[in-house]
């Protein structure tokens, strides 16, 4: 979602939408997140200024989603982190409840984390991992139109030989 209505969320709406975050699955459920809510204008300013789009100023409020990879799981295999899989399917909760509710959402990650680091005072065990700008739509939200593989192409079955059809 790229245009939002000049409205405010209601709190018993941001509540859920946290909640929906808070019983997303993590790995051996260490929950490594943070969801810091913003609607003050001067912190929107600042995120602003981290992903300098015209239309992330028309959003009333974002969800700030930081990982603490001091608490995520390490595979003991390779050590793979899973600090950024664990705030991906809760950003995704956070997504999917609000546009249950009529909240158009848009998942942001091209940003500059030191501008958003020192704006909200982060520790250096929390990665500024993802903005979520929320609002409501100022048009009716349509399925997607972007072109998207096909099924053939990215499913298969007992290995990559064979299409999962």
């Amino acid at each position: 979602m790229r245009a939002f209505k000049d409205q405010k969320i209601d709190r018993p709406i941001t509540l859920k939408i946290l909640e929906a975050a808070r019983l997303a699955p993590s790995a051996v459920n260490f929950q490594p997140w943070r969801f810091i809510v913003v609607d003050d204008e001067h912190l929107l300013e600042n995120l602003w200024l981290s992903y300098p789009r015209q239309w992330i100023k028309s959003a009333p409020q974002a969800i700030l989603i930081c990982g603490d990879h001091s608490e995520s799981w390490k595979r003991a295999a390779d050590n793979k982190d899973h600090c950024d899989i664990d705030a991906a399917i809760a950003i995704d909760h956070i997504t999917l409840m609000a546009a249950s509710m009529g909240i158009g959402t848009c998942w942001v990650c091209n940003f500059n984390p030191q501008i958003i680091r020192e704006s909200f005072h982060l520790p250096e065990n929390l990665e500024p991992i993802a903005i979520i700008p929320m609002g409501y739509p100022q048009e009716t939200l349509l399925p997607s139109e972007k072109k998207r593989k096909d099924l053939a192409d990215i499913a298969f079955h007992n290995g990559l030989t064979t299409p999962f059809e």
